[in-house]
């Protein structure tokens, strides 16, 4: 099979990772992705996003030829697709958006034949890959074989996690699940689990709706703490001594394309039977607007105290610890509206070198007395002990934790 050729759909934080495993592999690989700038970065062997050996791979396999990039796929055995499935509407009632699904699906007709295997990784609502496989038919392509394996890694350790994880395959029918789990199984050590894909669907969706409802949890203790004046930070150590209890920690919200996203697919196709994860998406969307309402609350007290106006220093604006991705990033939310509301706000992000319209100063940088230190993401690099001994006595706002270790 390695000897087929692929068409990589979308070199995000997903294809591009894909692609180079699989031409690591041995596979011959043509990325696609409606972004020139994109393409060209990457047929240089170079990368547009931060993960850790990813450069080092794309940039061998593109030198051996197994690896290149392209505005278009062209005609190949095995097409995935992996492109983003974000939600439109307001938050209070968001639908899923599947029209980037579409674009790559319309743009696949050009080069589709019979037995090729479209396999669509980008998490979809329920009913997507049903969806994509009429949608070839009704267009007079018969003969596919279509298959959902939703991608379930951890940005920072892709890598390492498309290769080792447990895969889940699911095609429309058992022999488009046969074919694509026997594909998942020429580079994936983990078990592929073959089942329909429906289920695969909302397997991944499940997995980070738990994961949401969790943070829920810990984010709603964080303000029932706050309101009794008790430490969150130890109350969680304290309960997590129970054998059976694992509370999570607090945070100013949820990030990132998939949890932030992907219980919203499961409310819009059944609102009825998901009442619990509606709440706790809910909560996690007002921890933000909590959050900034604390720091406004914080400013205006300094403020009326010392007759001045505080500078507003916000540290870390990407979803998560130690990453780039600013995908529906919580913290980069409450950065945005502070510098809004207030000129003299500043980032501080060693992971983010510029951002339009927002003032990032670098980790070294002299700060005078009057102003408040806000800690949004929990970067390593503001873990250690020099680092932390720079703000004892100053005004700060520890909202991940950075000081209760």
């Amino acid at each position: 099979m390695k000897s087929k050729k692929i068409n990589v759909i979308g070199l995000g934080y997903i294809g591009l990772p894909t692609a180079a495993i699989l031409a690591s592999n041995g596979f011959h690989i043509n990325g696609v992705d409606v972004n020139k700038k994109v393409v060209d970065i990457v047929n240089q062997g170079k990368i547009h996003i931060i993960e850790p050996d990813l450069e080092n791979i794309v940039q061998k396999c593109v030198s051996q030829g197994l690896l290149k990039a392209s505005v278009n796929p062209v005609i190949a055995d095995i097409h995935i697709i992996c492109v983003p499935t974000p939600f439109k509407g307001s938050l209070e009632s968001p639908k899923p958006d599947i029209s980037f699904i579409i674009k790559s699906a319309e743009e696949l007709i050009k080069v589709v034949k019979r037995g090729d295997l479209i396999i669509l990784e980008s998490t979809s609502p329920v009913g997507t890959t049903d969806l994509l496989f009429d949608f070839f038919n009704q267009k007079g392509i018969y003969g596919l074989h279509v298959a959902h394996c939703p991608e379930r890694v951890l940005p920072g350790d892709i890598i390492r996690e498309l290769v080792e994880n447990d895969r889940i395959v699911g095609g429309v029918d058992s022999e488009s699940t046969n074919i694509a789990a026997r594909f998942y199984r020429e580079f994936v050590s983990g078990n592929v689990i073959e089942t329909n894909s429906k289920t695969a669907e909302l397997c991944k969706l499940t997995e980070n709706s738990f994961r949401d409802v969790n943070i829920a949890f810990a984010n709603e203790l964080s303000l029932i703490c706050d309101k009794e004046k008790i430490n969150v930070w130890e109350l969680i150590k304290y309960a997590n001594r129970h054998p059976r209890v694992n509370i999570l920690n607090p945070g100013v919200g949820v990030g990132g394309h998939c949890i932030a996203v992907d219980p919203w697919f499961i409310i819009d196709r059944d609102p009825k039977n998901s009442r619990l994860i509606k709440t706790a998406r809910n909560v996690n969307v007002y921890k933000k607007d909590w959050a900034i309402n604390k720091i406004v609350g914080y400013r205006d007290k300094l403020e009326k105290k010392y007759g001045v106006y505080p500078k507003v220093i916000c540290y870390g604006i990407s979803f998560k610890p130690n990453i780039d991705d600013l995908r529906e990033s919580p913290a980069l939310d409450i950065a945005k509206d502070l510098s809004q509301k207030y000129k003299n706000t500043s980032i501080i992000d060693p992971n983010i070198k510029s951002l339009e319209g927002i003032d990032i100063i670098d980790m070294k940088t002299d700060f005078s007395p009057n102003c408040i230190h806000v800690f949004l993401v929990k970067h390593s690099e503001f873990c250690t002990p020099s680092f932390k001994e720079r703000y004892l006595g100053l005004e700060v706002i520890d909202f991940c934790g950075v000081f209760e270790e």
